[in-house]
């Protein structure tokens, strides 16, 4: 009998994953390996070599790894699942003029769904991930996440909409090490080929990044028929013609095609009237923001004004701002203006290091 009991883990092949495993592994656990396919290149029209968590290599490297210590490992093809439920809302949303966070969506209603009925049927009480993030419960009873310690690989903004239920269950065990330090451990396992794996930043089913072309291999018409609507400044002037309002993002200011001696960005998309709205940086900056599908972590609720900083972007610093619910929504008011709010983006709302919850963009 182990020490802590069974606990399945999600292993993508590079060192993250790896190392939570071999972690968990040695503190006791009986640990079962679970690689997931959830996409492959040849579906997106890409003659690319697949890299990334769903290639062969990565799927062969997590097997070696588990049997190499002992711990049985499986293979769940959630293609089917993940296409439908997280491609077509990519799609989706970009046909509606917003701008998808597929990895929030993935991680909600997909990994860890996915992760527990199979961690049911294994008997484990518990599942782990490589993500760079804490938790823990309080008080009250309820599970909240916090920032990892390595602010560079913080994960959090990513697990918002993961529910209490489901973070009972779960254990990020590399929510108190920096990326150097796990570099460090899969070298000391003599893993120095995972130790130095590189890593991809590019959203998984996307070959090189190039959401344009994903879109248009989806929706093989959708080129012709969005071709040549009209840039406009917000005042509703006519300066252009685009090539489709789904290639545009809020905030973009390069690839425009057009020239007007000082920066313009993307500050509006018109989706009904194919139109894209373009103003200066002043333009685009907003003192509020309204979230919808808010899911809260910390506090059941959030009746009274409460001051948070407010992330609307992964890689953004935060800024603050008070947060309250109206309704079914979260309403935001920054205290100082804030760039490039892009409805559809996941907006993440933090009590120092805790997450609070988030929701997305309207």
């Amino acid at each position: 009998m182990s020490k802590h009991g069974r606990i399945l883990v999600a292993m993508s092949g590079g060192v993250d994953s790896s190392v939570a495993a071999v972690m968990l592994h040695e503190q006791g656990y009986e640990v079962i390996g679970l690689t997931m396919k959830t996409w492959d290149y040849a579906s997106s029209g890409s003659n690319s070599k697949e890299t990334g968590c769903c290639s062969l290599d990565s799927i062969n490297d997590a097997r070696s790894l588990a049997v190499g210590y002992g711990m049985p490992h499986y293979i769940l093809d959630i293609r089917d699942e993940f296409g439908d439920f997280v491609i077509d809302n990519f799609v989706d949303e970009y046909l509606a003029g917003r701008t998808p966070n597929p990895c929030v969506l993935c991680n909600t209603h997909i990994k860890w769904e996915a992760l527990l009925k199979r961690a049911d049927k294994l008997d484990c009480e518990f599942i782990a991930t490589g993500h760079y993030a804490n938790i823990r419960q309080q008080d009250s009873g309820r599970y909240v996440i916090s920032k990892g310690k390595d602010e560079n690989k913080d994960q959090s903004y990513v697990l918002w909409g993961v529910s209490q239920q489901n973070l009972a269950r779960t254990r990020f065990p590399l929510g108190s090490f920096s990326k150097p330090e796990i570099r460090q451990m899969a070298l000391d396992m003599g893993q120095q080929e995972l130790a130095n794996k590189s890593e991809s930043y590019e959203i998984c089913f996307v070959p090189e990044n190039d959401y344009r072309s994903f879109l248009k291999h989806r929706v093989p018409d959708l080129e012709n028929d969005v071709n040549g609507g009209d840039f406009v400044l917000t005042d509703g002037t006519r300066v252009g013609k685009h090539n489709g309002y789904p290639f545009y993002t809020i905030g973009q200011r390069k690839g425009l095609g057009i020239a007007f001696g000082h920066p313009m960005f993307v500050t509006q998309i018109l989706p009904d009237s194919n139109t894209v709205v373009l103003g200066t940086q002043d333009e685009l900056q907003k003192t509020e923001a309204l979230v919808r599908n808010i899911n809260l972590i910390k506090y059941e609720s959030i009746m009274e004004p409460l001051e948070a900083t407010t992330k609307i972007r992964y890689k953004d610093a935060g800024a603050m701002s008070f947060i309250q619910q109206i309704g079914g929504n979260m309403k935001v008011n920054f205290h100082h203006a804030v760039s490039g709010i892009a409805p559809g983006q996941s907006a993440v709302f933090y009590e120092g290091n805790d997450l609070l919850g988030g929701g997305f963009l309207v």
